[in-house]
């Protein structure tokens, strides 16, 4: 089957505990879509499925609504949404991805409703343009329906939505910086990584531009050689009013992520030099053995 999917690199470094979704905060609306022909199974998410186990129901039904046909297909795909949730941008996010990934089993696969998908897209579309990534073409909300055949989240948790989106007012790449899990996804979904001073920080448009010093020492290059790694500028996207505690404090020594967007470097994590912790010196101490998921990305 043809993948449907572009690429994610985690954009978003960042990650951990977004409280999973009780069953109860659902609402399941009416749905009788017509048969493709196609036989629906039922089958327990397993508990290597991080974006949906726990969410609040035990089974999914395959095809899912993303025509993943295998649940090896779901687990390589659903994978690279996991950092999104963890982000904690919208309270319905696991809703909405779960209801795509892994659809509750039902007679037939419920899509969320319009609402939601609009709701998420708003909250979330800030952290991932920080990580140079529009909103994906597969969760184009103009898809699902407005009303009566979606799944929805109750009303007790819309209001609150109203009144709090979640969105950590600190920039995406800058928070949870002594996590070694944070560590480890910032480096997987970075195309380099180098231990360095940040010379200045400059304004630019809606952007920073951060200058580091000469002394760079490298510990993940990737596609960048030497030549641009001695003009390397990073930019910290949509960056210039959202708070950044480590390009305040210029004289620490950071390890700075990023990779490549068009013809800049955007920064994708930056987490303070300390080997006194014990979270940074594991990540270090993992970060040769640490397995990388290899996914098929979604975003582009």
């Amino acid at each position: 089957m043809q993948n449907l999917f572009p690429k994610l690199w985690i954009f978003i470094a960042a990650v951990l505990l977004l409280p999973l979704l009780k069953a109860a905060e659902y609402e399941y609306y009416t749905w009788k879509p017509e048969s493709d022909g196609r036989r629906q199974q039922c089958i327990d998410i397993p508990e290597d499925l991080r974006l949906c186990f726990n969410v609040g129901y035990k089974q999914m039904v395959l095809p899912n609504l993303l025509e993943h046909e295998t649940i090896a297909e779901v687990k390589q795909q659903a994978g690279s949404w996991v950092p999104l949730v963890h982000k904690a941008c919208h309270p319905g996010t696991q809703v909405l991805l779960c209801s795509l990934f892994a659809p509750v089993c039902l007679d037939r696969p419920i899509p969320p409703c319009r609402w939601l998908c609009e709701a998420v897209r708003d909250s979330c579309t800030p952290i991932m343009q920080a990580f140079g990534f529009p909103w994906p073409e597969m969760l184009n909300c103009s898809k699902f329906p407005k009303g009566d055949v979606c799944i929805s989240m109750n009303t007790t948790n819309s209001d609150a939505m109203d009144k709090t989106t979640g969105v950590s007012s600190v920039c995406p790449p800058c928070d949870n910086e002594m996590n070694t899990d944070t560590i480890l996804e910032h480096m997987c979904g970075s195309e380099f990584a180098i231990k360095t001073k940040i010379k200045e920080v400059e304004i630019d448009n809606l952007d920073r531009k951060i200058i580091l010093q000469k002394r760079r020492k490298p510990v993940k290059l990737g596609n960048l050689d030497k030549q641009e790694l001695k003009k390397l500028v990073l930019y910290l996207k949509n960056g210039a009013d959202c708070p950044c505690q480590q390009l305040e404090n210029l004289k620490n020594h950071y390890l700075i992520m990023g990779r490549g967007v068009g013809r800049q470097y955007i920064l994708t994590g930056i987490h303070k030099w300390d080997k006194s912790s014990k979270e940074f010196k594991k990540a270090l101490k993992n970060l040769k053995s640490h397995k990388c998921p290899a996914f098929e990305s979604v975003f582009k």
